[in-house]
């Protein structure tokens, strides 16, 4: 059984509701290679999330009961789908193909759907380059590291850079944005950059927090790069 993983930041819960035909998709999840729990933000749990308009956590936690067979319907499914994959493809190429699945058409009629933990995942219209998730990162870059070392010689920059398939210099920006939002530095200059509002609503939520809960909730995040 995996170990289960702590989420320090749960995302808002958003208003898609679970039906049990889901439990095709995730089962698809589960049987993935390599076969079993995923992480909670890898890429593909995190665009299943995107779909269904249900947070990655709920989707983990679902991922849990496939796991121990938890009810009668899990069983029946387990049986009939997790010995014959080309099946449970098709069974989920019908599903997607529905009338309204994913557009808010007949299939999600009289469900309300409202964009919530979606929006840390879709480009920043101040710069398509980053997401918020993507500033939370370099947030938890910014505590472990000094002023004088962020700059784009500093290795744990490059890495994070990488990482996110961004350019080193783009990272720093960042950085320095958040000196300004830091109270204990006590900047006095300026900053005008379309990026100041974004950063100062991350530092407003995570900045003040303990660094070692954001730490670990980066750490999480940063499976959906790999």
């Amino acid at each position: 059984m995996a170990k289960k993983q702590s989420t320090s930041y749960p995302f808002q819960k958003a208003l898609g509701q679970w039906q049990d035909d889901y439990w095709l998709l995730l089962m698809q999840q589960y049987l993935s290679k390599p076969v079993g729990i995923k992480p909670v933000y890898c890429r593909s749990m995190v665009e299943l999330s995107l779909e269904l308009h249900i947070t990655p956590e709920e989707l983990h936690r679902r991922l849990g009961d496939i796991a121990q067979l938890r009810t009668p319907r899990i069983e029946r499914i387990w049986r009939e789908y997790s010995s014959k994959p080309r099946l449970l493809s098709r069974a989920v190429s019908l599903l997607r193909s529905m009338k309204g699945f994913n557009s808010g058409g007949d299939f999600f009629e009289g469900v309300e759907i409202q964009e919530t933990f979606e929006r840390a995942f879709r480009p920043l219209d101040e710069d398509p380059r980053l997401t918020p998730v993507m500033l939370i990162l370099v947030l938890d870059l910014y505590f472990r590291l000094t002023p004088v070392t962020m700059v784009s010689e500093t290795p744990e920059i490059q890495q994070l850079a990488r990482l996110m398939h961004i350019p080193i210099e783009l990272v720093v920006d960042v950085l320095n944005i958040y000196q300004h939002c830091d109270p204990y530095l006590k900047r006095r200059d300026v900053v005008i950059h379309p990026l100041i509002g974004p950063c100062q609503q991350v530092w407003h939520q995570y900045g003040n927090d303990d660094p070692r809960r954001l730490a670990d909730y980066a750490e999480q995040l940063k499976a959906y790069f790999r």
